[in-house]
């Protein structure tokens, strides 16, 4: 187990507290007036999929779950499972969708990426910085609009809607940032 100052923390980590192991959801550095800092989290417990919220003193060392990882195929989602298999051995697994948290909607069919796995339960992904999805809904672009200020909602094919410029249209291939969902570019 590898022990990081609280101020280090960031989304989507695996942290230890007590036995069990939180993903963090949210977090917020914070210094109020004359007080220490601290950062505010909320987390999701992986076990239980119970949520809490939780304060660390800013210099104070949190636990970071160590991690395996291997790479895998997503196969496909089943209402709340979605299931993965190793390449080499052909092992299926599946992970919940509140395991898995907002990763779901970066994820397309056949796609390899790295499972994480705390002792032998797989416990989340690690997605790649920017995935690249199809646009299946949104407003037909104005004509003769620049890239400029306007923008538009948009459903891409996991069902992840995002924000683009008023050029793009259905059919389209955009990169989206996987960290922050934005939109980055036409592909």
């Amino acid at each position: 187990m590898a022990s990081l100052q609280a101020t280090r923390l960031r989304k989507g980590m695996l942290i230890k507290v007590g036995n069990d192991l939180f993903r963090i959801l949210e977090l917020h550095h914070l210094t109020p007036g004359n007080k220490r800092a601290h950062v505010q989290c909320r987390m999701r417990n992986i076990r239980t999929l119970t949520l809490s919220d939780e304060k660390f003193r800013a210099e104070e060392d949190v636990e970071r779950a160590t991690l395996d990882e291997k790479e895998m195929q997503y196969l496909y989602n089943d209402g709340d499972m979605y299931y993965f298999m190793e390449t080499s051995t052909y092992e299926q697994i599946h992970i919940s969708v509140e395991a898995l948290g907002d990763s779901k909607d970066y994820l397309i069919a056949d796609s390899v990426i790295r499972v994480e796995f705390y002792d032998e339960e797989p416990v989340g992904i690690e997605l790649p910085a920017t995935v690249d999805l199809v646009v299946k809904e949104t407003v037909p672009g104005i004509k003769g609009a620049t890239a400029s200020a306007q923008v538009k909602p948009a459903t891409l094919e996991t069902g992840l809607v995002v924000t683009v410029p008023s050029f793009i249209n259905e059919g389209d291939k955009i990169r989206v940032n996987t960290e922050t969902g934005e939109y980055q570019s036409r592909v």
